[in-house]
Order: C-alpha cells, then structure tokens, then sequence
C-alpha cells in the first residue's frame, strides 16, 4: 500500500473544519491559523498511529 493511501485528509479536514465552526459559534470570529496547526498535530498522530498498527499487525 502506498503513503499516500494513509495519509488521514478527510480527518485532518474535518478537525480543521470543527475546531473553525466551534471558535464561530463561541466567540463569533474563527481563527484559521490554530485550526490547522490543530489539524495537522491531529493529522499526524493519526498517521503515525496507522503506521505503528500495521507494523503490529504484519508481525
């Protein structure tokens, strides 16, 4: 399988897409800039978590 194939897009958008919507309705001004550092923190351990459980299942 390749990378790309794991790479979590539709997660990391949703996480971004979340954390906008949340900061609009609570505070009334989104802020785009800790949305997507909170995306791809979030993106990230999601695909180092996916590696990590495909080399446990390979064993």
């Amino acid at each position: 399988m390749a990378f790309a194939d794991n790479l979590p897009i539709s997660e990391s958008l949703g996480v971004f897409i979340g954390i906008t919507g949340f900061d609009w309705l609570s505070e009334g001004q989104a802020e785009p800039l800790k949305a997507a550092l909170a995306a791809i923190a979030a993106g990230a351990i999601i695909a180092v978590t996916r590696h990590w459980l495909s080399k446990r299942r390979n064993r």
